[in-house]
């Protein structure tokens, strides 16, 4: 990632687009808009993100969808805008592989605070000077010092939050993390409820499971330890 991280931002509406697009600028970011998923994916065959802004509500391909796509083929970190309030579409942002949301109208200052937490999650791409320490889940094995999970010599997509998570759990191997600490670490901590932060952060760790457990509905690495928290126990 650059000094100066470039921003895509994905919304139908022209006034919404131009508006952040000077916002971003001023507060130190590259900025490209497009005007729907469509609009979007054809922006990307010839660009590079550090991140998407995409709104959830557009005509045509609809900003979940989009962000899926995201996740799965390009590993880009995303974060939601959405007029929708309810926990659950949220919820459904989360699972289709968002790394947060921001329900509008918001302030811009949290969209700042919100941008800024997501790129400090993504891994560092500098080079690694101590040698890398493995931990082994099975047949998948996660590289501490790079941030990078493998099923063989076949590398695993993470999000940014998911790397985030794994980098939390791999420092502290064996030690149980409550959900306060994660929805700390991870900078999810705002103005929603303790319970819908909780629910953000159990959707994230089944996301993850998906990705290093051979059966997820019955985890043997990434563990729960009821009325405590998640505990990562490699091999």
């Amino acid at each position: 990632m650059s000094d100066r991280p470039h921003l895509l931002i994905v919304d139908d509406d022209a006034r919404i687009r131009a508006l952040l697009g000077r916002f971003l600028i001023r507060n130190g970011f590259y900025a490209t808009a497009a005007r729907d998923a469509a609009h979007a994916r054809r922006v990307l065959g010839g660009l590079d993100f550090d991140l998407a802004v995409v709104d959830v509500m557009m005509p045509g391909e609809d900003g979940i969808s989009l962000c899926r796509w995201l996740t799965e083929t390009r590993s880009m970190p995303t974060l939601l805008l959405t007029a929708r309030g309810d926990t659950e579409d949220r919820i459904a942002g989360l699972e289709a592989g968002a790394d947060d949301y921001l329900p509008k109208p918001f302030e811009p200052k949290e969209l700042l605070l919100r941008i800024g937490a997501i790129l400090r999650r993504m891994p560092s791409s500098e080079p690694q000077t101590a040698a890398p320490r493995m931990l082994a889940l099975g047949q998948i094995r996660y590289d501490v010092g790079r941030g990078e999970l493998w099923d063989g010599e076949v590398p695993i997509r993470l999000t940014a939050t998911e790397s985030a998570l794994m980098r939390l759990f791999a420092r502290a191997p064996g030690e149980v993390i409550g959900r306060t600490r994660l929805i700390e670490d991870l900078g999810r901590a705002g103005p929603d409820g303790e319970g819908a932060q909780d629910r953000a952060v159990d959707v994230q760790i089944t996301r993850l499971r998906r990705k290093i457990e051979a059966d997820p509905k019955n985890p043997r690495y990434l563990q729960t330890v009821r009325g405590a928290g998640y505990m990562l126990a490699p091999d």
